[in-house]
């Protein structure tokens, strides 16, 4: 009968330590790229956590402190797979090593339809829809603004990610378009 009330009552929740590292991982990426999104004037980024943690993990006993996490790799950016170490400071005292990536989404400027090249880009020419700039290596603008009135260097596909190297500052002069030109040196003038 004791048995039947043991499994009856209410179980006090406990964390694993792999929900604890996972956790700890998250929140350490999440303060990385929080800091980095203000830097660059991010808006309306939405996270996702890929997190390794070994299997060995399960084996420890949980942590009553917050665990302590420490980058262990050279990985430039925020966004890069990151190693590293996690660790409990009470009584069982223990250390694993982990790895952490962030995927980033955020609204990038995108071709609304086939833009030909040479083409001056127009606000109906843009959206914006988001993505992975993790795995926008090439790079990407986030805001029409920066992108209106630029010039296509190439062909751009319908939906293709906007970025540096197919714009050009558009041409102040358009060929046949006519011209006037002046030229003065102390106080005469000419033009043409």
């Amino acid at each position: 009968f004791a048995a039947l009330l043991a499994l009856a009552a209410p179980s006090h929740a406990q964390t694993s330590p792999v929900d604890q590292i996972q956790q700890a991982v998250e929140s350490h990426l999440r303060v990385m790229l929080e800091q980095q999104a203000q830097r660059q004037g991010w808006q309306g980024m939405q996270l996702r956590y890929e997190i390794d943690v070994p299997k060995s993990a399960a084996n420890l006993r949980e942590c009553s402190n917050p665990l302590k996490v420490q980058a262990t790799g050279a990985a430039p950016s925020a966004m890069d797979r990151q190693q590293l170490q996690v660790r409990c400071t009470d009584a069982s005292s223990w250390t694993v090593n982990a790895t952490g990536q962030a995927h980033l989404f955020l609204p990038v400027v995108h071709a609304e339809g086939l833009v030909e090249r040479g083409q001056t880009l127009t606000a109906n020419d843009l959206k914006l829809r988001r993505i992975n700039i993790a795995k926008a290596r090439r790079g990407y603008y986030s805001r029409l603004d920066e992108v209106v009135g630029m010039t296509a260097k190439r062909r751009i596909r319908a939906g293709q990610t906007i970025h540096p190297a197919l714009l050009e500052q558009a041409m102040a002069v358009r060929r046949g378009q006519p011209v006037k030109i002046i030229a003065s040196h102390d106080g005469i003038e000419a033009s043409t």
